[in-house]
C-alpha cells in the first residue's frame, strides 16, 4: 500500500473534508493514493463505510482520514485491516470523550 508523501495540498484536502463531504471511489483512491482493490478491501473489513448510490459507491469525506490512519497503523505497527478497524473505533471513542471533557471543563 502506498500513501501520499505528506504533500501539503493533500493534507489540506484531508482537513477540509468532513462527514458532509461525499467522495466517489475514484476520488477516495486519488486522495489516498490507493487502488480501488485496496479501498474495497477496507470496506469489506469494516475499516471504512461506503454506501451504494446511483452508479457506484460513495464515501464520507472522513474516510480519507481513516484510510490514512489505517495505513500508519499497518506500516508502523503491522496491524491488519481487522485490527485497524478496532483501533480506529477506539481512537474515535477517545476523541469523543476528550471533546466531552473539554466541553464540561468550559462550564
Amino acid at each position: 500500500m502506498t500513501m501520499p508523501s505528506g504533500n501539503q495540498s493533500e493534507d489540506i484536502l484531508a482537513e477540509v473534508l468532513d462527514e458532509h463531504s461525499i467522495l466517489t471511489l475514484r476520488e477516495l483512491c486519488r486522495a489516498c493514493n490507493l487502488s480501488a482493490e485496496q479501498v474495497l478491501a477496507m470496506v469489506e473489513q469494516g475499516v471504512i463505510d461506503a454506501r451504494e448510490e446511483g452508479t457506484g459507491l460513495r464515501f464520507s469525506g472522513i474516510c480519507v482520514r481513516r484510510v490514512r490512519r489505517v495505513y500508519r497503523l499497518e506500516r508502523d505497527l503491522g496491524v491488519n485491516h481487522a485490527g485497524a478497524a478496532l483501533a480506529l473505533e477506539l481512537l474515535d471513542e477517545i476523541e469523543q470523550l476528550r471533546a466531552r471533557v473539554r466541553r464540561l471543563e468550559r462550564r
